[in-house]
This record gives structure tokens, C-alpha cells and sequence, in this order.
């Protein structure tokens, strides 16, 4: 029971990071009657745009993340990016506040050592062969045990900034390189792991509520340089495939606790599921849920951290998301083509109405559904396709 939104009597939901996830996100908390307030690092980001209230900190400041958390006394803290001081977080829950799923999930997820530790070595899933490295010498004898190819990535990162796929030992220099400018909160460590010949990754949205665990159908994606670029669903998987699946995504969310929604990565070779990353919020591939299911992966998530019974989760149709990227750094840029884009059939277009482009950023995403994946997927690319960014020079 709470009261309408600015009254005094409402819940009070603060969202650290406001990216185009925790648009949606506030837009779903805004449909049960929830008081927003949105936080990143720069101003304008998607989320602010539509939240009650904004707020810009460093947040990987220990001293202004928790002033502004003490400020608002949010019923809900819900994290949806890693770079935040977790600390805050830690000592925040400890004190009665509500971190979404829980803090110690944002902590462990916030870098990929603890969560692949607690993966592989706590809870015995099937991984992939890692390593650690702190410098540029560790890496190479690193990677000369792991073998290449191997993939290299940073501990904390987003959207596979500083993923690369070292070929050979004569690349190891220059990914070492690629992962220092890619990382996050200035960390040195980076996680080798050994490359899977995997058949197809896949993403397995994992919902924890007062209804108990459920799965939303297997999303399919394809990445470059760990950011994807398109995803679809349902994937096909056999039987076995999905029940191992499960059991992993399922093993990893018991472990991690609290309730919402988990993007759970896997990997699917011949003979065997593997655990590739975990994320304790809404996941980008599972943008193509907006169009698919009869409850978004947003509108789950809120659900599930409001307490709120999820009784099912019905998928309406095939369908399929393609992103649109910037190719400049820009901070004056219009994106043509959107009427061109919704002219393919069964197609909606998101616009993130981020505030500059960056090489590489995703700035919008096409929806298409369709009778079968596949024609989901050529439309969704088609109708991306015609959405162009313009740049003022």
C-alpha cells in the first residue's frame, strides 16, 4: 500500500544509472504509481528524461553517493550499471535500507572476478578455463597457460568495452592495451578466459518474485567485441540444453538472492551449457521482450522488486531487436529514417534520446515481430538499417 507519486505517501524508487534499461524501467514503475528519481554520471541521460526527479554524482564517490541516497531515503535502490561504489551499498543494507536484488549481488556482479569465482569454484557451474592478471607481464604468462585464442576482458566494464579476442601471443600487448582503455573505475585486472568453441550464446532472463523462479523463453544474440547487435527469441534449444540451462541460471540467482530480474549468460556448445556472466537487472538483448511477451523484461523486474505476484509469463509471438550505433563523437547529431523504419511491417523503434554519440554507442534499437525468427530478424535489420545518424560538423 502506498500513496500517489510527490504526496508524501508514495514508495520511492532511485535509480542509480539511467541508461536506456532504466528508461524503461522508470517508465514501468511509473505505470504502478511509484516516485522515480533518476542518477548517472553525466546529464540528460535517457532515464532522467522521464523520472520525476534527477540527479547528477560521480557514483563511484563513496561520499556523494551516500549524501544523496540519505537525502531522498528511497524505499528502493536499484542499481543498473556496475560502476558504483558498492561499499555505500553494503553499509546501506546493513542499516534496513532495500537494494535491488540485494547488495551483495550489485558487489559481486560490479566486477567479473567475484561473480566467475563464485560461479565456477563455489558453485561448481560449468565455465569456461580463466585467469587473472594485474599487469601487462601476468597477462602473457597468463594467456601462454590459458592457450589462444582466448578472450580478454576487463573486470569491470559495460556493453564489451576492452573485450578482445587475443589470437596469438603477439597480441597479448595490444589487447592489454585495448581492455586498460576500455575498463572501468581505473581498475588494472583483467580476466583471461579460454575461448569456447560455442555453437550460439544465448541470454536466459531469470525472474525471482514472492511467485518463486521463472524463466522467460532463450534469447539469441550476436555480439561484436562484446556489445550486441542484434538478439531475438525464442532461440531453439533441445530439451536437455534447456533444462541445463536453467539449473545453471537458477543455481547462480539462488546465490545471489533478493528479487527482480537476472540476465543470465550462457553459452551453448555440443556437449555441454556453460556460465558466461550473470547480471542482476534488466539485460539489453532482452530489449526484444518489449514486442515479444505480454510482460516486458521491465515491466518484470518491477514487479518482482515491488513484491507484486508474477503468475505467468506468456510470449505473444517470435520477434527480434537490431541496434542502431553511432559512428562519431558528437554532441550535435539528428537520427533520419524513422519513418522509413516503420514502414516494414510489425516493427516499433525505441529511441534512447541519449544526449551525444560516442563510437560505438547504441543510440536506438528496432523491434520486429514476425510468424518465425528469422523473418523477425531480417526485418528488425532492415528496419535499423534505415535509421541514419546524422552529424553536424
Amino acid at each position: 500500500m502506498y500513496g500517489s507519486p510527490l504526496s508524501g505517501l508514495a514508495k520511492k524508487m532511485m535509480l542509480l544509472g539511467s541508461g536506456e534499461l532504466g528508461k524503461e524501467v522508470i517508465i514501468e514503475a511509473q505505470r504502478l504509481g511509484i516516485e522515480t528519481i533518476a542518477v548517472d554520471r553525466y546529464a540528460n541521460a535517457p532515464a532522467m528524461q522521464v523520472a520525476h526527479r534527477s540527479y547528477v554524482i560521480n557514483m563511484l564517490d563513496e561520499d556523494q553517493l551516500r549524501e544523496l541516497i540519505k537525502k531522498e531515503q528511497p524505499d528502493l535502490i536499484v542499481p543498473e550499471i556496475e560502476a558504483i561504489a558498492t561499499q555505500v551499498l553494503l553499509d546501506l543494507e546493513r542499516e534496513g535500507m532495500r537494494v535491488v536484488p540485494t547488495a551483495t549481488a550489485a558487489q559481486l556482479t560490479m566486477d567479473r572476478e567475484g561473480i566467475r569465482r563464485l560461479a565456477s569454484e563455489i558453485l561448481h557451474l560449468p565455465t569456461a578455463n580463466y585467469a587473472f592478471a594485474d599487469s601487462l607481464e601476468e597477462l602473457q604468462e597468463a594467456v601462454a597457460v590459458i592457450g589462444t585464442p582466448c578472450v580478454i576482458k576487463p573486470i569491470m566494464s559495460s556493453s564489451g568495452k576492452g573485450q578482445s579476442v587475443c589470437k596469438s601471443l603477439s597480441d597479448v600487448e595490444k589487447s592489454w592495451t585495448y581492455a586498460m582503455e576500455g575498463g572501468r573505475a581505473k581498475k588494472t585486472r583483467v580476466i583471461v578466459e579460454q575461448f569456447i568453441h560455442f555453437e550460439s550464446e544465448i541470454t536466459l532472463l531469470t525472474v525471482r518474485s514472492v511467485s518463486g523462479t521463472a524463466f522467460c523463453e532463450p534469447i539469441g544474440h550476436v555480439q561484436k567485441e562484446g556489445d550486441y547487435i542484434e538478439s531475438w527469441q525464442p532461440h531453439e534449444m533441445t530439451a536437455l540444453q534447456i533444462e541445463q540451462a536453467q539449473h545453471i541460471a537458477k543455481t547462480i540467482t539462488d546465490a545471489l538472492g533478493g528479487t527482480g530480474i537476472y540476465g543470465v549468460e550462457l553459452f551453448l556448445a555440443k556437449d555441454q551449457v556453460y556460465f558466461s556472466e550473470v547480471s542482476p537487472r534488466p539485460h539489453d538483448t532482452g530489449m526484444v521482450t518489449m514486442v515479444t511477451q505480454d510482460l516486458s523484461e521491465f515491466a518484470l523486474h518491477v514487479r518482482a522488486i515491488l513484491g507484486l505476484p508474477i503468475s505467468t509469463i506468456r510470449m505473444l509471438t517470435p520477434g527480434a531487436s537490431h541496434t542502431l550505433k553511432a559512428t562519431e563523437e558528437q554532441q550535435v547529431f539528428s537520427i533520419d529514417g524513422i519513418d522509413r523504419a516503420l514502414s516494414h511491417p510489425n516493427t516499433q523503434v525505441r529511441i534512447f534520446g541519449k544526449p551525444e554519440t560516442k563510437i560505438g554507442r547504441r543510440m536506438a534499437v528496432a523491434l520486429s515481430t514476425a510468424d518465425d525468427v528469422e523473418e523477425a530478424r531480417r526485418v528488425a535489420a532492415l528496419a535499423a538499417g534505415e535509421m541514419k545518424l546524422r552529424y553536424e560538423h
